[in-house]
């Protein structure tokens, strides 16, 4: 699957920098590059756009302004020398705020995002049936009924299958936003499994066949709670 992307930017500079940073990335196509709101309307209208790099602070019409007007937005990713804009940003539910000069490998982070999201949530925003993983530089497509659990490490997400694992570079909240809430429960502020594959509970362990997964006393009380009711 790849991702339309529009550059949306008055800066010469900045739109050639976005424009390689797009033509590196295999699941992004370059859709368009527009110096201004007004422009960027129109390219709307006629094109299917799936992400668009927005630039606040822009003549005429600021890019916040701009995606409020906007009946049924792209997913968008703020770009901007100015940090003081970064609340006003997520407020608007933009998927990532990249504050200039950014870095490839942050912006990779943040359109990674945008196409785990993507690939995930369908129009109608319910979860689908699997997830798109990038792992040793490869995009897996993973069942989520295949996950037993989820387990945070360092900067990484280790995704458990029945005989192996894929280490993802992204946060552990993220890759739970992902999944459905109701069937991904943490029992530790570093694990979350997938209750449908849970076999036992022992003291302050689960048990998923081989695996032995922690308890954490912080998340014991709620955890048993929603298993009781599950």
């Amino acid at each position: 699957m790849l991702l339309n992307c529009l550059i949306v930017d008055d800066e010469p500079t900045s739109q050639k920098v976005l424009e390689t940073f797009v033509n590196k990335v295999d699941f992004l196509t370059l859709s368009g590059i527009c110096g201004d709101a007004v422009e960027a309307l129109q390219k709307l209208k006629s094109d299917k756009i799936d992400l668009m790099f927005l630039d606040i602070n822009m003549p005429k019409i600021s890019g916040l302004t701009f995606l409020k007007s906007l009946k049924n937005p792209p997913a968008v990713i703020f770009t901007t020398a100015y940090s003081k804009y970064a609340v006003d940003g997520f407020e608007l539910n933009a998927v990532d705020y990249l504050l200039k000069p950014f870095s490839f490998d942050r912006f990779y982070a943040a359109v990674t995002k945008a196409f785990e999201k993507s690939s995930q949530l369908g129009p109608s925003g319910r979860y689908d049936q699997y997830l798109m993983v990038k792992a040793d530089k490869t995009l897996h497509k993973v069942s989520i009924d295949a996950i037993l659990y989820v387990e945070a490490f360092g900067d990484y997400v280790k995704i458990h299958l029945e005989d192996h694992f894929l280490m993802t570079n992204s946060t552990f909240t993220n890759i739970l936003d992902l999944l459905p809430d109701k069937k991904f429960i943490r029992s530790h502020k570093s694990f979350a499994i997938n209750l449908d594959k849970l076999n036992s509970i022992s003291g302050n362990q689960l048990f998923i066949g081989k695996h032995k997964i922690p308890i954490g006393q912080k998340f014991k009380s709620d955890f048993l709670k929603i298993l009781n009711n599950h």
